[in-house]
């Protein structure tokens, strides 16, 4: 998403307005919370819908 829309994450953790650590960490997928905030800001600044950026996937037991 990122990438399709000419951006860093540098430059998108800075306009959501939290570190480059913890975008990065979200960007990875090894955050282990997501403020609804933060979810609001980054769709906010991609133009997207957060099923765009998140994908519920079932562990397997």
């Amino acid at each position: 998403m990122l990438e399709s829309r000419g951006m860093t994450v540098s430059e998108l953790s800075e306009r959501v307005g939290i570190t480059r650590a913890n975008m990065s960490k979200i960007k990875t997928g090894d955050a282990k919370a997501l403020r609804f905030s933060t979810l609001d800001g980054i769709c906010s600044v991609l133009a997207c819908q957060p099923g765009d950026l998140i994908e519920y996937v079932p562990e397997v037991h």
